[in-house]
């Protein structure tokens, strides 16, 4: 399976490359998040630059949603409201076999009858690696996450 060619040119400036990609997201119940990203890592690494298991999890919102007939849970007539619903996006390379294979993982590890998954095409952006030891934006030439906090002097 070939994927359609993105009208989206990638460029680049000085210290990026603009890469066209996918991007997936998919929504569902935070106890499934970890089932399906491990369904999805088994067939991609997610990397991006010198990182792997890249993806975002976002807060959690409302579903809304009605089954209708034929619905699993059989026909209601009541608006259901399931709080805590997130949504997960990560980047894919622009592979259309591997697009396939994805969904149809996302779709077999999810506890829904209809999962939310979505796909666009977008430049996504990758690092150059420049030298950035003396930008002083950079989270690892501060604090870091993995260094002690600065010292308050108190």
């Amino acid at each position: 399976m070939t994927a359609p060619m993105s009208t989206l040119a990638p460029f680049e400036t000085a210290s990026v490359r603009m890469e066209a990609l996918f991007l997936l997201r998919f929504q569902a119940p935070p106890e499934d998040v970890d089932r399906i990203l491990a369904a999805v890592t088994v067939l991609t690494p997610l990397a991006m630059g010198n990182y792997d298991s890249n993806a975002y999890q976002s807060a959690g919102g409302v579903e809304r949603y009605r089954p209708l007939d034929g619905a699993a849970a059989g026909a209601e007539s009541e608006l259901r409201r399931r709080p805590g619903i997130v949504e997960v996006s990560f980047q894919l390379p622009r592979d259309a076999g591997l697009l396939a294979q994805i969904v149809e993982a996302i779709f077999q590890v999810h506890s829904y009858q209809e999962p939310f998954i979505a796909v666009a095409d977008v430049l996504v952006s990758r690092s150059k690696g420049l030298d950035d030891s003396r930008n002083p934006h950079r989270w690892w030439n501060t604090t870091g996450d993995w260094k002690q906090p600065a010292e308050t002097g108190a």
